[in-house]
C-alpha cells in the first residue's frame, strides 16, 4: 500500500512538474497552469487512464494544497485598493468603490434571479448555493490580466480589481455562514463574531511586536521564522474555525488577509507562492481533475442542459450589472469587465466540495460545476484581451512647480524626451523662451495648483525657494497618489525625514557637493552620464510576464546591457542567471533604439 502511494505521489509530482514546461514548449501560455494540472488530472484519473487511486497520502497533500490555496486567495487581496487615487479618477466618475460594490450587489442580486429560473426548470434543487456559485470571481485570473493590460492604475482597473476583492471576501464568508446553516449549525453563526475578533487580534499583536530586531535577524538563514509564523497562523485559525463549526478554508482565508494586512515584502510573498505553487496547490488541482468523471456528465439529461444554460447565466450574471460603467466607458470597456469577471475557480471548487460533503449535490453535478468554471476561465481571459482596445503608448506627464534657472534647463531636457511637462511659476523668468511656455499663478498654493492640474502627473518636481512650501506641496501630491516626487530642500535638517516618507530630496549644496566629488573620483562616469543621457535609461520592470524571467532570456535586450538592478532599496549587480522581479529598477545602458524598446517590453 505504501509503495502504491508513493508512486501515484510520483505521477501526480511529476505530472505537475511538466505542465508548465509543454505549455511554454507548445506556446500555450494563454491557458492558466492550473486548468491545466486539471486536465492533466482528468487524463490520468478516472475519466482517462485511471491510474491514480486514492489513499492517504494523496488525499493528505490534496487537503494541505486547498488549505493553502485558500491562504493565498486571502494574501492576494490588496487592501490599498480602497484608498482612493485621486489623479487617476477620470471627470465625472464618482468615487471607485462605490461604482464596485454597486456592480457586486447588482451581481448578487441577478445571479439570485438566475438561479431561482434553474430552480424553475428543474436543473437544480438549493437557489442560494447556485447563487454563491455564480456570483464568485477569481482574483487568480483577473489580477495577472489587468497587470498586463498595465489597467491596475487606472479608473477602470481600479473598480475591476475592487469588484473582484469584495466578490472574494464576501463569498467567502456567505459560503460559511451558508454551510453553518445547511448543517444545522445556524446558532453556531454567532461565533463566526469570535473567529473575526481574533483576526483583529493576531493583526494588532503581529504589527505591534513582529518588528523587533530579534525577529528580523530570525527571519533568514535556516531558522525562516516568517514562513513558520505564517504556518502556525494558518493552522491556528484553520483548527479555530472547525471548533466553532466553521469551514476550514474560511480559517485559511482569515490567515491570509491577516498577512496582506500586515504588507509583507515582495520576497516573502513570493517565498509562499513558490512553495505552494511549487508543491501543494499543483497536487490539490492534479487531484481535481483525477476525481472527476466528465463521461458520466454525457449521460444525465439534466446535466446535458444545465451545463450550457449555466455557462450563459453566468455570464448574463456579470456582463448585466457590468452595464452600469457605460454611462463614463465605452462599449468595448464595459463588455470586456464583465467577460473579465466571469472567471471562477477556486472558491467554485470550494463551494462544490462543501456541498457535495453535505449531500446538497451530487458527485455529477459537482463535476459538471467545476468544468463550467474551467471553460470561463479559458474563455474570459481570451475575450478580454481581445475585446479591449490595446493601449497606446502614453508618454509620461510630468509636473514642474518653481521656474528658475536649473528647473527650465531640466524641463526642456524632458520634453525632448517626448515627456509631457509642465511648469508652474508665479512669475515668468528671463530664462524661458517662448518655446517653452510658463504656466502662471498667482500664489504657489494647493487650491490654485489644483485648478491648473499640477497634480495630475505621473512625476512632480517642486522647486520653489521655500523650504515650508516645498513639503507641503510634496505631501499633498503624496495623497493625490503620485509616487515620485522630487522635491527641494535646503535645510539639511528635513532630509532623512522626508527621505523615510518616500520623497526624493535634493538641495543646491548637496548636490554640487556630491557632483564635484564624483568629478573627482569618477569623471567618466559624470561624462557619460552628462554629455550621453540617452545611451543610459533607467526601466521599471513592470509587466507580470517577465517575473522571476533569467535576464539571459530576454531576447529584446539587443546590445544593451543592465548594468544595475535596485529592488527594495538594495543593488544587485546582475548576472546571466539573475531573475526580474516586479518593481525592479534596472539601470540599462546602450543606444536609444534597444532602450526604448526594452521600455515598451518591461515597463
Amino acid at each position: 500500500m505504501e509503495q502504491h502511494s508513493l508512486t501515484s505521489l510520483m505521477v501526480v509530482v511529476g505530472i505537475a512538474f511538466f505542465i508548465p514546461i509543454i505549455l511554454q514548449r507548445f506556446k500555450l501560455r494563454f491557458i492558466p497552469v492550473v486548468i491545466a494540472e486539471i486536465i492533466a488530472g482528468l487524463i490520468i484519473g478516472q475519466s482517462g487512464f485511471n491510474i491514480i487511486a486514492e489513499d492517504p497520502w494523496l488525499e493528505l497533500l490534496s487537503l494541505l494544497g486547498f488549505i493553502f490555496l485558500m491562504f493565498i486567495s486571502g494574501l492576494e487581496i490588496d487592501f490599498t485598493a480602497f484608498e482612493k487615487k485621486k489623479q487617476n479618477s477620470l471627470k465625472g466618475v464618482p468615487n471607485p468603490l462605490l461604482i464596485a460594490f454597486v456592480i457586486f450587489f447588482l451581481i448578487f442580486a441577478v445571479s439570485l434571479a438566475l438561479s431561482y429560473l434553474l430552480v424553475l426548470f428543474g436543473l437544480i434543487k438549493d437557489p442560494y448555493l447556485m447563487t454563491l456559485i455564480i456570483s464568485t470571481i477569481s482574483l487568480g485570473i483577473v489580477v495577472p490580466v489587468l497587470k498586463e493590460k498595465k489597467l491596475t492604475e487606472g479608473t477602470l482597473g481600479q473598480i475591476i480589481l475592487l469588484v473582484t476583492v469584495i466578490a472574494d471576501f464576501s463569498t467567502m464568508i456567505l459560503l460559511t455562514v451558508y454551510a453553518m446553516f445547511r448543517d444545522e449549525k445556524g446558532l453556531k453563526v454567532l461565533l463566526l463574531l469570535v473567529l473575526f475578533l481574533a483576526v483583529f487580534l493576531a493583526y494588532r499583536l503581529i504589527r505591534k511586536y513582529f518588528n523587533i530586531e530579534l525577529f528580523d535577524n530570525l527571519l533568514k538563514g535556516t531558522v525562516q521564522l516568517g514562513t513558520r509564523g505564517v504556518f502556525a497562523l494558518i493552522l491556528l485559525f484553520v483548527a479555530l474555525s472547525e471548533s466553532i463549526g466553521a469551514e476550514n478554508i474560511l480559517g485559511a482565508f482569515l490567515a491570509g488577509v491577516i498577512v496582506s494586512l500586515l504588507s509583507p515584502k515582495k520576497e516573502f510573498v513570493h517565498q509562499l507562492d513558490s512553495f505552494g505553487f511549487g508543491f501543494l496547490i499543483p497536487i490539490f488541482f492534479v487531484m481535481v481533475g483525477v476525481k472527476l468523471d466528465i463521461w458520466e456528465l454525457f449521460v444525465d439529461e439534466k446535466i446535458l442542459l444545465l451545463m450550457p444554460l449555466l455557462l450563459l447565466f453566468m455570464y448574463v450574471a456579470k456582463v448585466v450589472p457590468s452595464l452600469v460603467l457605460k454611462k463614463w466607458f465605452s462599449w468595448k470597456e464595459t463588455l470586456g469587465t464583465g467577460i473579465l469577471i466571469t472567471s471562477k475557480l477556486s472558491l467554485v471548487i470550494a463551494a462544490s466540495a462543501i456541498a457535495l460533503e453535505l449531500g446538497v449535490i451530487s458527485e455529477v453535478l459537482n463535476g459538471a460545476i467545476i468544468l463550467v468554471s474551467i471553460l470561463t476561465c479559458l474563455i474570459s481571459p481570451v475575450a478580454f484581451a481581445r475585446m479591449f482596445p490595446a493601449l497606446l503608448q502614453k508618454s509620461p506627464e510630468i509636473s514642474i512647480i518653481g521656474a528658475n534657472e536649473a528647473t527650465v534647463y531640466v524641463a526642456r531636457d524632458l520634453a525632448e524626451e517626448k515627456s509631457v511637462v509642465r511648469l508652474y511659476s508665479t512669475e515668468q523668468p528671463k530664462e524661458v523662451t517662448t518655446e517653452f511656455p510658463v504656466i502662471e499663478v498667482k500664489e504657489l498654493t494647493i487650491p490654485l495648483l489644483d485648478q491648473k492640474d499640477a497634480f495630475k502627473a505621473d512625476k512632480i518636481i517642486i522647486a520653489s525657494n521655500e523650504d515650508s512650501i516645498n513639503i507641503r506641496l510634496g505631501k499633498h501630491a503624496k495623497e493625490a497618489g503620485i509616487s515620485s516626487i522630487v522635491m527641494k530642500i535646503e535645510n539639511p535638517a528635513y532630509h532623512r525625514k522626508l527621505d523615510e516618507e518616500g520623497f526624493i530630496v535634493y538641495s543646491t549644496l548637496s548636490s554640487t557637493r556630491t557632483l564635484l566629488k564624483a568629478l573627482v573620483d569618477n569623471p567618466g562616469l559624470v561624462q557619460l552620464i552628462t554629455q550621453h543621457n540617452k545611451t543610459i535609461k533607467e526601466v521599471t520592470v513592470n509587466h507580470a510576464k517577465y517575473d522571476q524571467t533569467p535576464i539571459t532570456r530576454l531576447a529584446f535586450l539587443g546590445e544593451a546591457l543592465i548594468l544595475h538592478i535596485y529592488r527594495n532599496g538594495k543593488v544587485v549587480i546582475p548576472h546571466g542567471d539573475t531573475t526580474l522581479h516586479p518593481g525592479d529598477r534596472l539601470l540599462v545602458s546602450g543606444n536609444s533604439t534597444d532602450i526604448e524598446r526594452i521600455k515598451l517590453e518591461l515597463d
